[in-house]
This record gives C-alpha cells, structure tokens and sequence, in this order.
C-alpha cells in the first residue's frame, strides 16, 4: 500500500479514536446533548443505541430483524454532507457498497450499488439502482437527481430488489423518506454559508390545521453557488463563446419546495396528499482536456478552477421539475389497503464542450484537433405510476401483502450537435434529432412471511413484471441542405415479462443477535440506445439482464447495547450484462455481455462507548469480473493514435487517421466498481454547566482502486480518493439550536471521479469549502 494511502486510511481510524481518546478524560455526569443533531442516535440518558426502524420490507421493522443488507443514513447526518452545497452524490463513499459519479452535472447522478450500475449518460439511459422517495419510484436519470431535503431518513437496501420493489433493482435501491406532517407544531431548519459563496437552507415546518383530522407541512430547500472557474481561452470561438472570462462556470441555483398535507379523517384512515417543484439553473460537468498523460493517472498539475473552452457557451443546464403524490391508507382490521398514485414531469437542457479544451491548443498536423460539443434537451416528460397493496396485521405469526403496479413514462427529447450551434457558412440549422420514448410497465407481487418458531422466521416473495420500451425517431439529423442521410430503424420497440422473486430466512440466536440468509433473482428491462441516431448511427439496444444473489449475514448489538454490528457477505451473477461502449465512428453503442460476476462484503458499526460520543464506521470489499471473451470496447483512439496506455489484448481496423482500437474487457472489473471503501463519522458533546455544549464532529471516506472504463489502462482509474469533513461548534440548552464552523473536503484532495477518453479529460471531484452553520428545531 502507497505511504500516502495508509497515511489516509490511518488519518480516518484516527476520526473515531481520537475523540475516543478526548472524551475518557473529559467525560462528566450529565445531560447527553448528543441528539442536538440527529447523527447520534442512543438513548440520550443511558449512552445506549436505540431500535433503528426501516421499510425495507414495505413496513416498519427493526432494522436488526430485516433479511436484508440496509445501511440507514439519518436526515441530519446527510444535512452534514452537504452542508457545502452538495447534491445527491454526496451519499457517495459514505454507505459501505455505494458508490455514486456524474459525467453531466448535477441533473443526471449515476449510482452503483456493490459494483454494478451504468456508465451511459444517455439521457434515456436506465439504471439498475433505483431511486425511491416517500414511496414513489424515479425512473429518469433527471428525475433521480430530484434534491432531497427536509428528509427524516435514508435507506440503502444492497442486493436485487425485485420482488417488492420491481424491475431495475438488480443493484439495490436508495430510499429517501422525508419528514411527515404531525399533530403537533414541529419544524426544523438549517442554513449554512460558505467559501465560493455557497448558501443552503432546507427547512420544514409544519403542525395541526384541524386537530387530529388535517395536519401540513411545507418544506424547502435553495442552495447557491457563484461561478467560480475561469474559461482562459482568447482565440476565436466558432459558435460565438465569449472567451476569456473569468468565473465563467461552476455555479448553480437548485429551489425546491414541498407542500405535504395529511389527513386523518378517523384513526383507520389517512392520506397524505405531496407536491413539490424544482427550479435548477447551472454548469454541466466540466471536463479537463489532457489533464491525463499517457503512463499516468496523476492529474493534480491541471488546475481545478480554470478550463481553455472555445464552444459551448460555457456549458449551461437548467431542469423545471414538478411532481405530486398521493398516499393514502386504509385499516380494516384483517387487512389494511395502501393506494399510492404519483405524477412527475420535467423539462429541460444540458449543453457542454464535451472534448473538454479548445481545438487550436491542441492542433494535429498544424490544424485545430478535437471540437466537439453537444446539448440535450427534455421537452416534456410525463411519469405516472400508480401502487395498490393489501397487508396483513404485522404482529401475526403468518403475515402476507400481496398487490399490483403500473408505471408509464413518456418523453419528447431531442440531441444537438456542434454543427447546430455554429455560426456562419458551416452553421447546420439541421444537425439535430428527436426522438419520442415511451416506456410502460405492469407487474402482480406478493410476499409471505411464517414463524417457525418464535425465533425462527421464513420470507418468500414473487413478483411477475411486464416491460415494453419504444423509442421513434420523429426527426433525422439532415444536411444543411435538408436532406435525410439516415438509412437506420425509425421505430424501435422491445418487450419483456420476467418473474423475480427472492427467498430469506433469519433467526434469532438470542435478544440481541441474529442471523440471516437470502437468495434473490432480480432483472433490468430491455433497453434502447436512440442518441446514435444524431451521428446517422442506427439504434442499439440490450435485452433484459437478470441477477441471481446468495447472501448471508449476521445482526447484532454488543456490550450492553452499546456497539451494533451487521456484516453481510454476498456472492451474485449477471447474465446478459447491459454494458455501454462505442463503435468504430466512435458512437455509444448499448449491448449484453455473457455475465458478470462478483464476491463481496459488507460492514456496518455504530458504537457508543459512553454518553457523548457516537462513532460510526462502514467498510467494504468487492470482486468483480466480466465474463466473455468474445466482447471488446473501442479503446482510447484519437486521429488513429492509442492516446491511453491499455493493459488488455487488443485489435485494430482500419488505417492512417482512421484507425481504431478495440481491447478485451474479459476478466475485467466492473466499471465504478471499488474494490474497498471505509467511512468513518465522530462525534463528541462537551456539556457545559447550562445543559448545552461544545460539540466536535468529524466525517471521512477513502476508496481502493476503482477503474472507470471497461478495460484496463495505467490512468483510466482512481486509488486512494479520499475526502475529509469537519464541524466544530455549540450547542444550546436542550438542543433546540445550534452554530458551527464545518470544512467540506478539509484537505482540498483533488480526488478524479472520471475521464473522456480519446482526449485524455478528467473529471474532479467538489473543491474544499469552509463555513458556518446555524440549525434550529421546533418541537
């Protein structure tokens, strides 16, 4: 292991031994103010840890009981990770298994759950990690990346989901609850302000309209950042880019809101009914051009804060999101019915200099080499889905749910590229397509649950789904001149009715411990890639993929309840993986490899040694391969040049400029794939004589070697990312607020998080960013 590695991984030990340390000679009797933020969750007077409760399982169950692998973040825990502006992937490195990037802003995240995700920024792209908040599936990438906020609770269930949960769920699922209207006055808020004048503030606030019959809550969140990266280029743009400037990029502006209102209108009955809107202006992902050099992964000579582009109007994006929900629920003694109907649309746009430089600084036989630019947009996008279940009582020894669900998603979305944008004789008013999308889904389920024995239990679940996808080509991309050079389908539908189900048992060896283990088979619909149309490419698609999961585990709390433990080790199969490539004119192509296969395991650690102090620790480890030996990826060719230096066998076709490189990805990992992670959060409350405190919190994760492409090269991956937070502050009497100084990524680590092949760019991860914070609570 690198000096600088260890260094590291020592320095994120040293979160929870230190204050360890601090706390056995500092320790005092009195009130514990740990729960002044939510990352402590034990008993505030005995120091122990407290029931965990998740719906992993659709419904509330200890997390110590479920058979199933769950990592729970709570709501001020995330709040923390993105104290300085971040978004969903802040999640990222934080849950032992997870892993989350973006190659397109903050409008369309990429997750990966124990290795196996998706590498396509195809706007249609799907994912095999599915996004669920307050019990609604986001199917689109840009819907996934909806801001979570005011949230009470996050659960990441790892391993195929597919019996409850539905198809593209072979990954896991990241599930986001917020916090629910009451019958009591309850609110809380947090604002923070920091370096790149980053402000947020997520906030709720809510209570009783009619006494024990209407109760609301409004929720909001509104993050800034400024521009803060120059664009240093001074030559003459092709598309009218005003260049040089100086904070150019990198800014945003995400608003969002929630209105919730619950109504109860007996103590049988209840429905919340949900709506909420986003308004996003930013910067798409900003790609660095030769900040990689052939022979090494070694980028920090590139400069985070400045880019050399000539086209793309300094790469804006802008998404308008609304959506609404209604849950409604039903107690009838024996059984209780559950209705949940949701409506979601967005539209917008993302454009970006996607060769991550400017042509004339990097000429080819004396000529301006590489322009490249494009822009996506959504016109319209409609989801429907609507979920019917009945349920038993859960305090039977034989419990059950059985139901029905419907999805419907259409879109209108259209793909420009650079000649569109041009000004002048070279300008093609033409080179753009649109494509319709329409995807529908139907699928019965059901799950049972027996006690063998009190100690002793048994779950089986089924579910049988039917995916179609149809993509049109309502316009082609045409010469300036208007006319249709596309000889590819215009019509392309794909369909699929596949079973999942899964089988698990757990006992109970005692009160506090308990084992488990559980089989599960999970599949990814088919899936359509119709952007190649705008190169005058034909469609690619992949058919269905499937999963099959062996998994045991053990659950556990130790020395008077103080530490919990659950470890999980898991083995599964993917067959007929949907992989994404190019082809020899360098476009995105879809297709299935054989398999892939992965081995792995899982920790998760909570502990209080005594009141005051709450550590927290995560780790895992992964083995992937991909298993075919008939399938290669075009590798990293640019004017018939092998930029990169690939470790696999490889073959060529063609010649001079034209040549390409096609490399073996046979035993290869999986893209996105760490072998190891470790996290690790600290925190320790001084009490002072008042009943408040002074408070030091700490949070920190390190990576292994994570490869970002399909084969292997020497600076295609990252080994050692690692990332730092700090807060330090006081907390009032009871609790009821708090103020604090944080740092987010404490040591400025310039972590690479992705590349663009051909022109050697890389993709960094968010700067170091210093601030304050003020938190409040109404209960």
């Amino acid at each position: 292991m690198p000096k600088t590695l260890l260094l590291k991984s020592v320095l994120l030990l040293g979160i929870a031994s230190l204050p360890s340390m601090a706390a056995a000679q500092t320790a005092q009797p009195g009130p514990d103010h740990a729960q002044a933020q939510d990352i402590a969750t034990g008993d505030a007077q005995t120091g122990e840890l407290t029931d965990v409760v998740v719906t992993a399982e659709r419904r509330s169950e200890n997390l110590q009981r479920v058979p199933v692998s769950v990592a729970v973040v709570g709501g001020g825990d995330l709040r923390s990770f993105q104290a300085a502006g971040e978004d969903i992937l802040a999640l990222s490195g934080r849950v032992p298994g997870l892993y989350a990037e973006t190659t397109t802003g903050r409008i369309f995240p990429r997750f990966y759950i124990r290795g196996l995700g998706n590498v396509d920024f195809y706007l249609g792209a799907s994912q095999p990690v599915s996004i669920i908040q307050d019990d609604v599936v986001l199917e689109h990438v840009v819907l996934k990346s909806n801001p979570v906020f005011d949230v009470n609770q996050v659960e990441v269930l790892r391993g195929p989901q597919g019996s409850l949960f539905g198809r593209n769920t072979t990954a896991g699922i990241i599930k986001f609850d917020t916090i629910r209207p009451s019958q009591t006055l309850k609110g809380r808020a947090t604002a923070s302000y920091g370096e790149l004048n980053t402000a947020t503030f997520d906030a709720g606030i809510g209570g009783p309209i009619v006494a024990d019959k209407i109760a609301v809550r409004l929720s909001a969140l509104v993050q800034h950042r400024e521009n803060w990266i120059d664009n240093s280029f001074s030559g003459v743009s092709a598309d009218g880019t005003a260049a040089p400037a100086r904070k150019a990029m990198g800014g945003f502006d995400d608003r969002n809101v929630r209105l919730q209102v619950l109504l109860t209108p007996s103590d049988r009955v209840s429905v919340n009914v949900s709506a909420h809107a986003r308004d996003y202006d930013g910067t798409s992902t900003l790609f660095h051009r030769n900040a990689l050099r052939k022979g090494s992964k070694d980028a920090s000579a590139e400069p985070r804060d400045r880019v050399a582009y000539d086209e793309a109007q300094n790469n804006p994006q802008a998404y308008n999101t609304y959506g609404g929900s209604v849950n409604s629920s039903i107690d009838f003694g024996p059984v209780t019915l559950t209705s949940i109907s949701a409506y979601e649309t967005t539209s917008g746009y993302s454009r970006g200099d996607t060769d991550g430089g400017a042509a004339a600084n990097f000429p080819f036989n004396g000529v301006p080499n590489g322009f490249g630019q494009s822009q996506g947009n959504i016109r319209d996008l409609d989801q429907y889905t609507q979920e019917v279940r009945l349920a038993s009582p859960a305090d039977q020894r034989f419990t059950w749910q059985v139901g029905g669900f419907y999805f419907n998603q259409t879109d209108v979305t259209d793909f420009y590229q650079r000649a569109f944008f041009l000004t002048g004789t070279a300008r093609n008013p033409n080179n753009w397509v649109r494509l319709h999308d329409a995807n529908t889904s139907w699928a019965v389920f059901g799950q049972a649950s027996f006690k063998i024995t009190p100690d002793f239990i048994i779950t089986a679940g089924a579910r049988e789904t039917d995916d179609t996808k149809k993509t049109d080509l309502v316009k082609t991309a045409n010469t300036a001149a208007n006319l249709a050079t596309y000889t590819g389908r215009r019509h392309v539908r794909l369909s699929d009715t596949t079973p999942s189900w899964d089988l698990s048992a757990l006992y109970q060896v005692d009160p506090a411990n308990s084992v488990y283990a559980r089989v599960a088979r999970g599949f990814r619909g088919p899936t359509i890639q119709g952007r190649s149309a705008v190169f005058n490419a034909d469609f690619t698609t992949a058919n269905s993929e499937t999963i099959t999961s062996y998994e045991v585990g053990s659950k556990g709390t130790y020395f008077d309840n103080r530490l919990r433990l659950n470890a999980a080790l898991f083995t599964y199969t993917v067959k007929d993986i949907q992989l994404n490539g190019n082809d020899t004119n360098g476009n995105g192509v879809l297709f299935n490899a054989d398999k892939a296969r992965a081995w792995g395991v899982e920790l998760d650690a909570e502990y209080r040694p005594f009141r005051n102090l709450t550590l927290t620790a995560g780790a895992s480890a992964l083995r992937s391969k991909i298993k075919d030996k008939r399938v290669y990826a075009q590798a990293c060719g640019l004017n018939g040049v092998l930029v990169c230096t690939v470790l696999d066998p490889y073959f060529t076709r063609g010649a001079g400029t034209g040549r390409t490189y096609f490399a073996s990805i046979d035993g290869n990992p999986l893209p996105n794939a760490p072998k190891w992670t470790l996290d690790a959060t600290a925190r320790y409350d001084l009490p002072l004589k008042d009943d408040s405190s002074v408070f030091l919190a700490a949070d920190g994760n390190i990576q292994g070697y994570t490869n970002f492409v399909l084969y292997k090269t020497r600076e295609f991956y990252a080994d050692g990312n690692f990332e730092l937070g700090l807060r330090v502050g006081y907390a009032a009497p009871g609790g009821d607020w708090e103020v604090s100084a944080f740092a987010r990524n404490l040591t400025n680590e310039k972590n690479l998080k992705g590349v663009i092949e051909n022109y050697m760019a890389a993709v960094f991860n968010e700067p170091r960013v210093i601030g304050v914070s003020l938190s409040g609570k109404i209960r």
